[in-house]
């Protein structure tokens, strides 16, 4: 179809703010952990930090939804990303409110209230670009977007190494921190110009179609480059379910079944983020420029495998795909237990980019192959409520077992977790 210029102008806003995405990516949100890692943070006090932006979803999603509902969209979007992004700038003050105990409570207080803006702005970007891009564009921008977001990423994180292994802790951080707060602002200043073009579109978008595999996911918070959270893109159908479409679902057993296999997979998955920051920082020492390094490796492997991933998800299926990333993904855990210097590290980023590639690239185009057609947002937002529970049990439960059996322990037990996942889902998904 051709292309009007409000069509042109959102693309072009759309790929700017990608790439000021990617400067908060690869620099705030990135080293947030390791921030709070290098404070003494216990590993409680890290598992919380990751799961707090889960409980805020499973509270405020419903309200999020109607909350959009009744505004136009792209100025819900713009508002909610505003908010959520302003708390990025207060992450620079931490340093002067008091000492390291205390700067890591604070700090899980901001991420407790910045996620409810955040979970608005999840659940409408969404809508935002099914309204703003035309179906037929919507692959190749998405492509776009992602190569843009990789070259910023990769570039920030190396700058963030070379700062943070240059300047004193925590100044490091805190002009690590303002970095992201500019590209957090800058990227919400590029929302504001996206526009709906024609009628405006439901928040939902339309029911069986595949969603390109955006590798953003606006209004989350991955706690570092190396650990994204699973974002498939269907977390704001949850807003959209009539009461009365959800009491069938329990005697659905094969779509529970699904749901069942994916939050097992989900919970293994969480159980090892808030512990690589304690392995590479207290256990192996790693410095900041390493991590770095690690982080770009990452998201380097990421994104050539996600380059490849219609070819490998025609010729495998997306179950088997699903099931070949989630196994590769349980050697993440285990080689960072073996992780004793900087060589293993690197390798370790790479197979898990790589893996995450797969999985990541997989699970939504999975998920809707398996959902009955019929009141696909009703399943759907079953899906959405396990994802939360897992990630909010995984997180906490994952440095719990540090604290008792010690951390390569609790790591070999999260391996054999995503391993038995992947075995599973290949023979029963």
């Amino acid at each position: 179809m051709p292309l009007s210029p409000l069509h042109r102008q959102n693309f072009r806003h759309l790929y700017l703010d990608i790439a000021w995405f990617g400067v908060l990516n690869g620099s705030a949100m990135s080293f947030m952990l390791i921030f709070a890692t290098r404070l003494g943070a216990s590993p409680f006090q890290i598992g919380l930090l990751s799961a707090v932006p889960a409980i805020v979803a499973l509270l405020f999603t419903l309200p999020a939804g109607g909350w959009l509902q009744k505004r136009e969209i792209s100025r819900g979007v713009f508002w909610s990303s505003l908010l959520f992004r302003l708390f990025y700038a207060s992450w620079i003050f931490l340093p002067w409110l008091g000492g390291a105990t205390t700067q890591v409570w604070m700090l899980t207080l901001l991420v407790l209230l910045m996620s409810i803006p955040g979970t608005a702005l999840a659940v409408g970007f969404n809508a935002l670009f099914a309204a703003a891009v035309p179906e037929a564009h919507r692959g190749a921008v998405v492509g776009r977007r992602n190569a843009l977001l990789a070259i910023t990423f990769i570039a920030t994180s190396l700058l963030c190494g070379v700062l943070l292994e240059w300047l004193p802790f925590p100044t490091g951080y805190q002009v690590v921190f303002a970095l992201g707060a500019v590209g957090a602002l800058a990227s919400s200043y590029h929302l504001y110009h996206v526009r709906p073009v024609g009628e405006e579109q439901p928040i939902a978008p339309p029911a069986g179609k595949e969603r390109p595999h955006d590798l953003a996911r606006p209004g989350t918070m991955p706690s570092t480059g190396q650990t994204p959270r699973i974002q498939v893109g269907l977390r704001h159908l949850i807003g959209f379910v009539p009461a009365n479409q959800q009491q069938h679902l329990l005697s659905t057993l094969p779509f529970l079944r699904i749901v069942f296999l994916l939050f097992f997979f989900h919970l293994a998955q969480h159980l090892a983020i808030p512990l690589f920051p304690l392995a590479w920082v207290n256990r192996v020492g790693l410095s900041d420029g390493v991590l770095s390094l690690g982080n770009a490796l990452f998201y380097t492997a990421l994104l050539v495998g996600s380059l490849n991933l219609a070819r490998l998800s025609g010729r495998l299926g997306n179950r088997r795909l699903l099931a070949i990333g989630i196994l590769g993904m349980a050697a993440f855990p285990v080689l960072t237990a073996l992780t004793t210097d900087t060589p293993l590290y690197l390798v370790t980023s790479l197979v898990g980019g790589l893996a995450w590639s797969l999985a990541g690239g997989a699970i939504g185009n999975y998920l809707l192959e398996r959902t009955p057609p019929a009141n696909r947002p009703a399943y759907l937002a079953w899906y959405n409520l396990a994802l939360n529970a897992a990630i909010l049990l995984g997180s906490l439960t994952g440095p719990l077992l540090a604290d008792r059996l010690g951390l390569v322990v609790a790591l070999l037990i999260a391996a054999t977790g995503r391993l038995l996942a992947g075995l599973l889902i290949w023979r029963w998904g």
